[in-house]
């Protein structure tokens, strides 16, 4: 006689769901425990969005500064670059791990805030955590991005907050 299904199991008629999940450098354990918790039978996002600012804004001083004749190796912008992405791959593997289940490592460059609204469409939960006055409940909770992308997110949004709050 078969045995019914585990509380862990999902039903069997259930949907596929996705949970996107934002990491970022200073969130990103809360963000991947809730995940883990509050969508263990879903498809798992783990997504990071490099801001291109600050390489921009280097690479465009060292060009101003040395004029358009400098050697590109030695261009700032381009090592910022290289480095940010580096990191930003390290931080997906470390929340991949954490995670402990198969998912899709995404990451994205440009305005973070933008980046972050545009992949959840195809998102049926957002995970996301509070960036803001850590001893402030309330919107001060929320730094300019993140109240952003709480604002115009296309799926519901699970905002939690960040260990050490």
């Amino acid at each position: 006689m078969p045995h019914p299904p585990a509380a862990t199991d999902p039903p069997a008629d259930a949907a596929r769901r996705t949970a996107l999940v934002w990491i970022t450098e200073s969130t990103w354990p809360a963000c991947v425990d809730a995940a883990r918790e509050r969508a263990p039978h879903d498809a798992v996002v783990l997504l990071h969005v490099s801001d291109d600012e600050v390489a921009e804004a280097a690479h465009h001083a060292y060009a101003g500064l040395l004029g358009r004749g400098h050697r590109p190796d030695r261009d700032p912008g381009a090592r910022l670059e290289a480095l940010s992405g580096t990191a930003a791959a390290d931080l997906l593997e470390a929340a991949a791990h954490r995670l402990g289940r198969p998912c899709e490592l995404l990451e994205h460059h440009g305005r973070v805030e933008h980046e972050v609204v545009r992949a959840t469409a195809g998102a049926d939960l957002l995970v996301c955590a509070r960036d803001g006055e850590r001893d402030r409940p309330g919107p001060h909770s929320l730094g300019h991005a993140t109240r952003f992308v709480v604002d115009h997110a296309t799926c519901p949004v699970l905002l939690v907050w960040p260990y050490g709050a």
